[in-house]
């Protein structure tokens, strides 16, 4: 039987309470399944407190932010216990942070303000940008663009946009993660025009487990049910976005997942585990 080629899931949200129940069995789902690594994303404080709890600093490891949905909760108080939080060493970078203008759950000028002390304290401690935009994309790299060589790299979370966006993440010198999104029929064909100018080396994926579940599952790894992972994505599936992914951007899966790989690796300061090399 051939081993899965290794992946890593770079936006898991493991703390989510649909995970309360069975948190270790999706972990080792995840394994089985070629997932080699994941980063758990923290979106509040208290979910950042609660991923880096959850991560084992080998096979795991996680952000420290405050989306932009919670940007109204990042006061001083909530920004020196964020810091604090950056100070552990399973703290892989800042974020999720950035712009939200299409639900606009917090204010924008609050937005922009937490989005900007967010970028501050990634370049003070020299930790990569875990980010989110939608509808905001002027705004969004406007503040960006100043703190882009202050910090050591930035990944552009569950990248859905088309090739326009995509280019000008690319100039800005982003990195891309590319979710389950692909495979949706009903609204992928923006994301599925930009991804064959995206390079190798930018390309990055991901669940974002529990939400984002792939439309066109027809089958389901061992230990799960295509009902199941319709209602509640896990990291297990990401060998199927890495497929959707592969296929549309045009990189070959072996390439994809090894590249792929090196690139979440050296971005989060993953540790190297002794998997076999896929061949080509």
């Amino acid at each position: 039987m051939t081993a899965p080629p290794p992946l890593v899931d770079i936006g898991l949200n493991l703390a989510h309470h649909r995970f309360d129940k069975d948190r270790a069995a999706v972990v080792e789902r995840a394994r089985a399944a070629g997932v080699v690594h994941a980063v758990l994303t923290g979106t509040t404080v208290e979910d950042s407190a609660a991923v880096l709890g959850l991560a084992d600093g080998a096979w795991s490891r996680a952000t420290a932010g405050v989306h932009p949905h919670h940007a109204e909760t990042l006061d001083d108080d909530a920004l020196a216990r964020l810091e604090a939080l950056s100070r552990d060493p399973r703290c892989a970078a800042i974020g999720e942070c950035g712009l939200d203008f299409e639900r606009d759950f917090s204010p924008r000028p609050a937005q922009e303000r937490a989005f900007e002390a967010q970028c501050e304290l990634a370049a003070r401690r020299g930790l990569p940008l875990f980010l989110h935009q939608r509808g905001a994309w002027e705004r969004f790299a406007a503040i960006l663009s100043p703190w882009m060589d202050r910090v050591p790299g930035a990944v552009l979370h569950c990248f859905t946009d088309g090739p326009e966006v995509a280019r000008a993440a690319l100039d800005l010198g982003l990195h891309l993660g590319i979710t389950g999104w692909v495979c949706d029929d009903r609204r992928a064909d923006p994301l599925r025009a930009a991804l064959p100018g995206i390079p190798l080396d930018r390309l990055l994926v991901e669940t974002d487990a529990p939400y984002l579940p792939p439309r066109d599952l027809t089958s389901a790894p061992p230990g799960l049910t295509v009902a199941l992972l319709k209602s509640r994505n896990e990291p297990a599936v990401l060998p199927h976005v890495a497929a959707a992914v592969s296929r549309w951007s045009g990189h070959p899966l072996p390439a994809l997942a090894t590249t792929s790989t090196a690139t979440a690796r050296r971005l989060f300061g993953l540790p190297s585990p002794p998997w076999p090399t896929p061949s080509s």
